[in-house]
């Protein structure tokens, strides 16, 4: 691949940034420089900001079949470029080939739903009284500022501005600094085919460009899916200068529980995909503690072991990987940190637990595929986000100490449950403090299925309804008849 070169796109001009600085992309797989992107400073933020209040009050008057019929264009555009899109994104992030594409399919998937369901956004009429007549109208904040994480770069700054976009917003993305190529390079399908200043794109560090877009006081409405940490940095940062209305999707500790009836190959299989392994693991919806019933126990953790060690770790861009290297330095050494026998006392390690042998894993961030057996709640494998291709499985015996540990945990994202008994499946789905529950299944995001946490791991939904309606603001009108 060529080397790639990322500009900020602001008032619908690709720019370097007013310092003329750049960053090195990297790619996680081999640690050498694949192309650069323009480092965004306070200033260009600020600048793609004001361009953003100049453009939306034009946007918001078009009539809303024809924003949404720029918001398809806009999405056919993209499809025309998915293939070197998800090419850029896989050297970039480290992520396999195959669900790269798939999350980029979803992304237009994304765009079309938003574009299509944007008229249900109407407001009532209410009969506040028997003489005068009142009503509501929903109104776009104006601009919105979205900051997009480093594991699915391109879905989280399209997929997750459709509905913003659909109902008169404009925006203002922060690609991750790690991974921000295939979001830099998309900006150039947003320069073709979207009004100037609707959407603007800037690439820098969370500190100065991130940090400027969330204390900027035009900027009431913003969204962020991140770590929890970071979700409480923003909330702190924005509150100190103004009023405003932040959303989180956040981290996720998320259990899935097989009780003693599941068929023990359904239950490992689905195991195994809802770790998210093609991702390395960096998924907050991914269901990294694993808990069994001792029937059933050693069978599942058996075969959830055979088909972890069975992966092949390789270039990510070949259709037969099933897992790449991790996204970044800092994000290899937490993971790996896990390997460490001081941290994981007790547990039983099943496979993985190192760096992969070979030549080719020489240079990058490469950690195995791993599996520990007989965690307890006690331990760091238990309660700590590694967000990275790590599961802990343990068993249980009692149904109410195992749904006790099941929510004993600071996130609530995401569930599963494992059984036949649609009895046990609803009354344990109602007793989960999680925001997503899958039965017989594991995490997967369906367009229109509202998804986020309870707890820490975030605040209200998206991807549905839910979301589209999140970026609307309520007016009264009272009218004195």
């Amino acid at each position: 691949m060529n080397q790639i070169e990322g500009r900020l796109l602001i008032d619908g001009e690709l720019v370097e940034s007013e310092t003329g600085r750049w960053a090195d992309s990297i790619d996680p797989s081999t640690e050498e420089v694949i192309g650069r992107a323009a480092l965004g400073s306070a200033k260009d933020m600020h600048r793609a900001i004001d361009a953003a209040e100049r453009a939306w009050p034009a946007w918001a008057a078009r009539e809303m079949d024809e924003r949404a019929e720029i918001l398809r264009a806009f999405g056919d555009r993209l499809a025309e470029r998915v293939d070197e899109l998800s090419r850029i994104e896989v050297r970039d992030s480290g992520n396999t080939l195959r669900p790269t594409l798939h999350a980029m399919d979803e992304t237009l998937k994304t765009i079309r739903f938003y574009a299509g369901i944007a008229p249900m956004m109407r407001g009532e009429t209410i009969p506040a009284s028997s003489r005068h007549m009142h009503m509501t109208l929903l109104e776009p904040y104006g601009v919105v500022g979205r900051i997009a994480a480093y594991n699915h770069p391109a879905l989280f700054s399209v997929a997750r501005t459709a509905a913003a976009l659909a109902v008169g917003n404009s925006v203002v993305v922060k690609p991750p600094e790690t991974s921000p190529l295939s979001v830099l390079i998309l900006g150039e399908v947003a320069q073709e085919m979207l009004p100037p200043g609707v959407f603007n794109i800037v690439n820098g560090t969370g500190s100065e460009a991130g940090n400027a877009l969330v204390r900027h006081p035009n900027v009431k409405r913003l969204a962020l899916i991140g770590s929890e940490p970071t979700g409480r940095t923003i909330q702190r940062s924005a509150a100190e200068v103004a009023v405003k209305h932040v959303t989180l999707e956040l981290g996720g500790k998320n259990p899935m529980i097989v009780f003693a009836d599941a068929d023990a190959e359904a239950a490992a299989t689905s195991a195994v995909r809802g770790m998210n392994f093609p991702w390395q693991g960096q998924s907050c919806g991914s269901n990294s503690r694993v808990l069994v019933h001792r029937d059933i126990y050693e069978d599942v953790l058996e075969r959830i072991t055979a088909k972890v060690a069975a992966m092949r770790l390789g270039d990510p861009m070949a259709h037969t990987t099933d897992m790449g290297p991790i996204n970044n330095a800092k994000s290899y050494a937490h993971v790996t940190s896990f390997f460490d026998r001081d941290q994981t006392e007790g547990a039983r390690l099943m496979t993985g637990g190192k760096r992969p042998a070979g030549a080719e894993f020489a240079k990058g961030f490469w950690a195995e595929p791993t599996v520990y057996g007989d965690v307890t709640p006690q331990m760091r494998l238990w309660r700590d986000e590694i967000f990275g291709p790590v599961m802990s499985v343990a068993p249980w015996d009692d149904y109410a100490t195992m749904l006790a540990d099941a929510n004993d945990t600071s996130y609530g994202l995401s569930a599963a449950i494992w059984t036949n008994d649609i009895t046990k499946a609803i009354t344990t789905a109602r007793r989960l403090r999680a925001g997503s529950i899958f039965v017989n299944g594991s995490n997967t995001h369906f367009v229109g299925m509202p998804w986020g946490g309870f707890k820490n791991s975030g605040l209200e939904r998206e991807e549905g309804v839910e979301e589209m309606r999140s970026y609307l603001e309520t007016k009264a009108l009272n009218i004195m008849l």
